[in-house]
């Protein structure tokens, strides 16, 4: 063809395909495609327009998979573009569908004969709108026409109303400055003394009010200055402090545990270390949990949740594809955290399970498990990113472990001393559970 399809063949083509994928076995799928089998078929539409077009020009063999159920439908309108005796009243859009995946003699006369009678049918819908626009604003012209008129009556009359008062108040100021004109000879010397009297208050006035602005704008400046400081002591308080408080709480209970772990006494010195006796050999400690383990060790993720206040980070989206993505996401999100409930119960760790806000169509209404905390990213924002903000929203020292089988987000935690965790060690984890 010496130029693309008209848009609206171009749409139907892409819509007839995308529905025919959703009911081919997926090895009859180009493989471009078939990341988008699953979706539905609006969305493959709309999300895999372009690759459905390309795959539809360069794949014969598809071409005419696409085809096939059309000829089942449509068998009539079907042999008459192959014998190119089209009616007259058919559909300039299907036949030209038709005609570019069947593919018959002749078949690019058949879409340029439909960009034709489309461009016709855009070109008189265009004409009729504009005769209805010259008609409507023939109408408002006769009406603001017919309104001026009116206006103008109104407006003469009103005037000759106005002239006659403005005669009225003429004589009357005429009056007027006949008997005031005595008065104001003798008020004149009052008037000139009040004057310099006047000039004299307004200046002292002046000066001031020029020097109340300058104290105001000098006490709202310091006071605004007063106030800023105290926000910025009172939220750097309290971020430090909860930051502090966070990060002493993990100290107190990691040296708890390496106690526990040592068996070390509460005392340097008893009174019982002074009897001499044989004592049993001691185990020796154990290094902490995870150090020395690898990612896909099935211990990982046990090890880790044993430090103390442990905060377990989920990147949910990537764990329940990797273990149920089949499931739609509403079950897919209640599945994941009835486990991490139960895991939270179990093992007292802090757990926040994170999804991305932009697989959502509209805001959603979650009842978390009891010691799960769920959060969707901003508009704008990726689950990544807010992943990388709660970590680094964590004091350094304390035990953060990123779930994930995505290689950025991983990467990512362990650049911010977060320990990463695969998807599917969290999985086996709830399966046990």
């Amino acid at each position: 063809m010496r130029r693309p399809l008209p848009e609206a063949v171009r749409q139907a083509v892409v819509e007839v395909a995308a529905e025919v994928i959703g009911a081919l076995p997926l090895d009859d799928v180009p493989a471009p495609l078939r990341r988008f089998a699953r979706f539905e078929r609006r969305k493959r539409a709309k999300l895999a327009g372009q690759h459905i077009a390309a795959a539809l020009e360069k794949d014969p063999g598809f071409r005419r998979r696409v085809a096939e159920p059309l000829r089942d439908g449509q068998a009539d309108l079907v042999a008459a573009v192959e014998d190119r005796d089209v009616p007259p009243a058919a559909d300039p859009v299907r036949v030209a569908v038709l005609a570019y995946l069947l593919r018959p003699e002749g078949w690019t006369e058949l879409v340029e004969s439909a960009r034709e009678e489309l461009e016709r049918s855009a070109t008189a819908s265009e004409e009729e709108a504009a005769e209805r626009r010259v008609a409507a604003l023939k109408a408002e012209l006769a009406a603001a026409r017919t309104a001026r008129a009116a206006e103008v009556d109104r407006l003469r009359a009103e005037l000759r109303e106005t002239k006659a008062e403005v005669a009225d108040l003429r004589r009357k100021l005429h009056e007027a400055r006949t008997r005031f004109r005595a008065a104001e000879e003798r008020a004149a010397a009052a008037a000139a003394e009040a004057e310099r009297s006047l000039a004299e208050a307004r200046e002292s006035t002046a000066a001031s009010e020029k020097e109340l602005r300058k104290l105001r704008a000098r006490a709202a400046q310091a006071e605004a200055a007063a106030e800023a400081a105290k926000r910025a002591a009172r939220e750097g308080r309290n971020v430090e402090d909860v930051r502090l408080r966070m990060l002493l709480d993990t100290l107190v209970d990691a040296a708890q545990g390496v106690r526990r772990e040592l068996a070390l006494p509460s005392t340097i010195e008893r009174p019982a270390d002074a009897v001499g006796a044989l004592e049993p050999d001691r185990q020796a400690h154990r290094a902490l949990p995870g150090r020395a383990l690898s990612d896909s060790d099935p211990q990982l993720l046990d090890r880790l949740l044993t430090l103390p206040r442990v905060h377990l980070v989920v990147d949910g989206y990537n764990v329940t594809k990797t273990g149920y993505g089949e499931l739609p996401l509403s079950d897919q999100r209640t599945r994941l955290l009835s486990g991490l409930g139960g895991l939270a119960a179990q093992t007292r760790a802090e757990v926040t399970c994170v999804f991305d806000g932009a697989e959502l169509d509209a805001p959603v209404a979650i009842a978390a498990p009891r010691g799960v905390r769920v959060l969707f990213s901003r508009p704008g924002q990726t689950a990544d990113e807010l992943i990388g903000e709660l970590v680094r929203a964590e004091p350094q020292g304390r035990a953060v472990v990123v779930v994930s089988s995505d290689r950025e987000v991983a990467d990512s935690a362990r650049r911010a001393n977060a320990r990463p965790c695969p998807s599917t060690l969290l999985l086996r984890r709830l399966g046990r559970s």
